[in-house]
């Protein structure tokens, strides 16, 4: 089944150019509960309400501010934030490889597919073998709607994956946990033996099928159930209107407006024109990156606040 293209740019690194496109690698599969008035079976949303006075306000009486201390705010207004968008390049520019063993799980944060595009099967080909053999990852950085971010460009079988990672202030250290120091236990010849043993005797092949979000499972066989039982109810949904007031930001337009500009990309750290001649191979100029697109999103809404996901809906405890 196709999946829709959420990116498309190029793989950048020396001066091999791989044009490519973004693809989602995940989906959430967990249920989603909605409130109801168990009155009325009418659905509870949540408003935009001051948390001093409780009254409701419109967006255009909201601006976005920064805490700084104990009761102290900085305000920034929406042309500030603009501003500060870091530059779109439609590239992901590879500025190091390292030892895939190197990165610890707790940097990894959302997988994407890359697939080749534009002629350059050959090239993507010859990275992910390259990868491949090497045991080696590229640590490349790239603007994904608005927000830049640390990646490692992997391989995944016949796939490349662009695995976004934390930002290394974003990850605690362990230096405050009370943790066992190595060779600090005495650890007996016979304990070691058994826990070998113990572990060989559970080991096996990695296949993701074997293991089921039980949970979700028994909530969708009763809810199943209690459809084919014909125990349900109706709920309307209620047409809802902005205030007339109201400014609403199209932050989707914004994007468009951003990806527009036209910007070079980086090699062997000098800034290069994007209007050299395209190639789909390792070539002595790197070519111009491909004609740039706002990037689609998969059935969600950008979040209004600025962020690179869909606000959360509020769910039941």
């Amino acid at each position: 089944m196709a999946t829709r293209v959420l990116w498309k740019g190029a793989i950048s690194f020396g001066l091999v150019h791989i044009p490519v496109g973004l693809h989602t690698a995940t989906s959430q599969q967990g249920i989603d509960f909605d409130w109801l008035d168990k009155r009325t079976m009418d659905p509870v949303g949540y408003k935009r309400v001051n948390k001093r006075t409780g009254k409701e306000i419109t967006s255009d009486n909201i601006v976005k501010g920064v805490q700084t201390g104990d009761g102290e705010y900085v305000v920034v207004s929406k042309e500030e934030i603009e501003a500060a968008f870091p530059k779109t390049t439609q590239t992901i520019e590879i500025e190091r490889f390292v030892a895939a063993r190197d990165i610890p799980f707790s940097y990894l944060e959302r997988p994407y597919y890359l697939a080749p595009i534009n002629k350059g099967a050959k090239v993507y080909a010859l990275l992910r073998e390259t990868l491949h053999e090497s045991g080696k990852v590229g640590l490349a950085t790239v603007v994904i709607q608005t927000k830049q971010h640390l990646a490692a460009l992997m391989p995944c079988g016949p796939a490349l994956v662009l695995n976004l990672l934390r930002w290394g202030d974003e990850v605690k250290p362990v230096d405050a946990l009370d943790l066992p120091k190595t060779g600090s236990q005495k650890i007996s010849a016979a304990e070691r033996k058994m826990a070998t043993q113990l572990v060989d005797e559970m080991s096996g092949k990695w296949n993701p099928d074997d293991f089921k979000d039980e949970f979700r499972e028994q909530v969708m066989a009763l809810v199943e159930h209690k459809r084919d039982a014909g125990d349900t109810e109706t709920v309307l949904q209620p047409e809802e209107s902005a205030p007339e007031s109201a400014e609403v930001i199209d932050l989707t337009a914004l994007l468009q407006r951003s990806l527009g500009a036209k910007g070079g990309t980086k090699t062997a750290g000098k800034s290069q024109p994007a209007t050299k001649k395209p190639a789909a191979k390792v070539a002595a100029t790197k070519p111009k990156a491909p004609a740039k697109s706002a990037p689609k999103h998969a059935g969600k809404s950008v979040a209004k606040k600025g962020s690179d996901s869909a606000a959360p809906k509020r769910k039941a405890a």
